[in-house]
């Protein structure tokens, strides 16, 4: 009986663990169902309160997304956020990946200092930051540039893309780089063939959250761009206008401002959680 009663205490435990993993997700969830549901809806049943869960269904709010009630295009900002956001993601890989090889694989001299000076540049409020790089940007005739997000987005996603590759790469076998070394490969091939093939998923998690954190940024972007250079999220602020808040029209342009994300953390996930869990265990 004593024996029964203590194994099905780790299953009991396991389902409780699976049911409250369950909830968190449907209720991180229920606000993006909400979203889509809402964005199907017109404006006079989206604002309704309570909610009409049986109003039915239309596409006016994507149609005026993309401008066919005569309003601005949103594919000229689209645009602008993939060329930043995938743009500033392949810098930073290119960057972080040698960094994170001398840092774990060849350390330098006090690299935990290293890494925590890389991680000390994001304890800076971006505010802080703001009226500088403006400035800065003015006298250079930068302003409004899309090259300049490139940049400041790289600039930001590089401490946090060194940290998370350096216990990626500190997985990789020395043996196998030495073997490389032994055969005459020379650096860049070592990291090209050798290093990058085994750390691929660590390196697609860190491709995916620069990604993310690229796109989404709205700050520097709202203040740093005008018309040429303007980004998806600041194209969405655009909605609230003085003549109010049109609800199912910014529910459709969230959630298309949103697909890039999701679909690439969708095609992603494999890599996302052998890259996230790589360097978890020593």
């Amino acid at each position: 009986m004593s024996t029964v009663a203590v194994s099905t205490r780790p299953r009991r435990r396991g389902a409780g663990i699976g049911l409250v993993a369950w909830l968190v997700g449907i209720v991180f969830f229920l606000p993006i169902a909400w979203m889509a549901l809402t964005s199907f809806h017109s404006e006079t049943d989206a604002a309704k309160n309570p909610p009409a869960f049986g109003a039915a269904f239309t596409l006016d709010g994507y149609r005026e997304f993309f401008g066919s009630g005569g309003g601005a295009s949103p594919w000229p900002s689209l645009i602008n956020s993939a060329v930043a956001s995938i743009g500033s993601t392949i810098v930073v890989l290119l960057l972080a990946l040698p960094a994170a090889y001398a840092l774990s694989i060849r350390p330098v001299k006090k690299w935990t200092d290293v890494l925590f000076f890389f991680l000390s540049t994001k304890m800076l409020p971006v505010v802080a930051g703001l009226l500088p790089i403006y400035l800065f940007a003015k006298n250079t005739g930068m302003l409004d540039n899309i090259w300049l997000l490139v940049i400041l987005y790289t600039s930001m996603n590089l401490p946090i893309a060194v940290w998370m590759m350096q216990s990626f790469l500190a997985e990789v076998p020395v043996a196998v780089i030495e073997a490389a070394r032994v055969d005459g490969a020379r650096l860049p091939t070592i990291l090209a063939r050798v290093v990058a093939p085994i750390a691929l998923p660590g390196i697609a998690a860190t491709a995916l959250i620069c990604f993310i954190f690229s796109w989404n940024e709205l700050l520097f972007a709202r203040v740093l761009t005008g018309v040429v250079a303007e980004t998806a999220p600041v194209f969405l602020t655009g909605f609230i206008t003085s003549q109010g808040l049109f609800l199912a029209k910014v529910c459709a342009a969230s959630l298309v401002i949103s697909l890039p994300v999701l679909a690439a953390g969708f095609a992603a996930q494999d890599k996302l959680v052998q890259g996230l869990s790589l360097g978890a265990v020593k």
